[in-house]
């Protein structure tokens, strides 16, 4: 086993401790960040996706996960800005306003990482306004809102048509929360839909590399 894919086991596993060491062996190795980084990192992570949206992991196995990505990123980052490295697209999320719900949008937020996207996090109770302020600001290329109220999904076609008039060319727009469905994403213009973290992620995949 190459340790790239001793890398990608060990961040499929949660071996925080392990992963992080691997990767300190493979720089010292000379092997360069985007090996690391595709063949390590980012197949590990498509592994716990791959493994979510089956049903054979669940929340804790993906944080556990998320742990590994973040510690090895801590270590390859320096390098990756050294060889100019870039993420393979940028993405922002945001749960929409008049909704404080976070566990689906972080969850998203790792799944993106994962898949190789600069993640900006906007955080709760988002209005349409800063979502269009942080798209121009990165040049996103895709957008993910979030919802778990009812009351407050109305706020996503509200924050879909805000940017699709302020954004020339407009980033591609995924919508997932629990009362959200394929239907409602088609109502409102949005791109897509995720019922899941790791279907959104894909679907941001498809919208923005051309790749599941």
């Amino acid at each position: 086993m190459s340790i790239t894919e001793r890398i990608a086991t060990a961040v499929l596993t949660g071996a925080d401790d392990q992963a992080r060491q691997l990767v300190e062996e493979a720089l010292a190795s000379e092997i360069s960040a985007v090996v690391i980084l595709e063949e390590g990192l980012l197949e590990g992570m498509a592994g716990v996706s791959r493994r979510f949206r089956e049903g054979e992991y669940f929340l804790p196995e993906v944080l556990v996960a998320a742990d590994a990505l973040k510690a090895c990123m801590d270590v390859l980052q320096p390098r990756m800005i050294a060889e100019n490295v870039r993420p393979r697209a940028t993405s922002v999320i945001g749960t929409v306003r008049g909704d404080l719900h976070d566990i689906g949008k972080n969850l998203l937020g790792t799944m993106l990482q994962g898949a190789g996207f600069e993640v900006i996090d906007l955080g709760v109770d988002v209005s349409a306004e800063a979502f269009i302020d942080a798209c121009r600001a990165q040049c996103a290329h895709v957008v993910g809102l979030s919802a778990l109220l009812t009351t407050t999904m109305p706020q996503m076609e509200v924050i879909v048509r805000e940017i699709r008039a302020a954004l020339n060319p407009a980033p591609a727009i995924i919508i997932g929360g629990a009362p959200v469905t394929e239907d409602y994403a088609r109502h409102i213009g949005a791109d897509g839909y995720g019922p899941d973290a790791a279907t959104g992620a894909e679907l941001a995949k498809q919208l923005c590399l051309g790749t599941a």
